[in-house]
């Protein structure tokens, strides 16, 4: 089975599930590796607490690697909210701390998260999208803390009708640049498989999305399951492999002290 890049545990303000659970299960599942990146989204307004304490959090995990190094190995990793008035932040956070692999993901835009109706009042969801897309475009473009970029549209997960309007195709005049800058600036483009558990019926970032990348000549693509619980870890994992096989590529990339290395699909 592929390799999870994309884990949560009780770190994070939206999982309580201990990392053990998760890592237990992975290695139920036959996983040969696995990377918990728990959220870290800092200076936003959340009835949750999406920041970590980092000497706490690494220290808890570097004992889980040291634990089970017979049975798994552990990366160490972070999903972090980017946004451009924290670059400074953002910089700094990554030097000081020794990660292994950093996902950078747009989860609020001009304050808001599309996960909450609020960040739709006022405008079409058209028009909601459109924003998304270019608020991505503007990170991906003036930030270079992370290694790979999550869930490139995961917010049709949340739109009002959900994915049942979108089309790629549309918002092209964003996401093409959004692309072609991650594979200027050698970051990876992830693939995300939590649209199946949220009933899309695709991943996150869609298929033509993902074949975009291909074509453009991306080659770093990491997989992630987005897993909040144990029941989720490496969800549709067999389905995405052969969707991204479909799409051209025959590796997919996972992390190490922050090195990409690639493995066969």
């Amino acid at each position: 089975m592929l390799c999870d890049f994309h884990l949560h545990t009780s770190f994070s303000g939206d999982s309580d599930t201990p990392p053990v659970q998760q890592i237990e299960r992975a290695i139920a599942l036959g996983m040969e590796r696995i990377c918990i990146t728990d959220h870290h989204d800092y200076d936003v307004v959340s009835d949750l607490d999406f920041t970590l304490d980092f000497p706490v959090y690494l220290s808890a995990l570097a004992q889980l690697r040291d634990r089970f190094r017979d049975r798994i190995r552990i990366e160490i990793g972070v999903e972090l909210g980017l946004q451009r008035h924290i670059a400074d932040y953002l910089n700094d956070l990554v030097r000081t701390y020794a990660f292994d692999y950093v996902i950078g993901s747009n989860h609020f835009i001009d304050g808001l998260d599309p996960y909450l109706p609020v960040f739709y009042e006022g405008r079409t969801e058209r028009e909601a999208l459109r924003r998304f897309f270019e608020s991505s475009l503007e990170v991906v473009r003036e930030l270079d803390c992370y290694d790979s970029f999550g869930h490139l549209d995961y917010i049709v997960r949340y739109c009002p009708t959900r994915n049942a309007n979108y089309r790629a195709a549309d918002y092209m005049d964003y996401i093409d640049p959004l692309l072609r800058t991650l594979i200027e600036k050698g970051k990876a483009l992830e693939c995300n498989t939590g649209g199946y558990r949220r009933q899309l019926g695709h991943p996150n970032p869609c298929e033509d999305i993902l074949r975009r990348y291909r074509e453009l000549g991306g080659e770093l693509l990491t997989v992630g399951s987005d897993a909040h619980t144990p029941d989720y870890i490496g969800c549709e994992f067999a389905r995405a492999s052969e969707i991204l096989r479909e799409c051209g590529f025959k590796y997919y990339t996972v992390y190490h002290q922050r090195k990409a290395e690639m493995l066969p699909l």
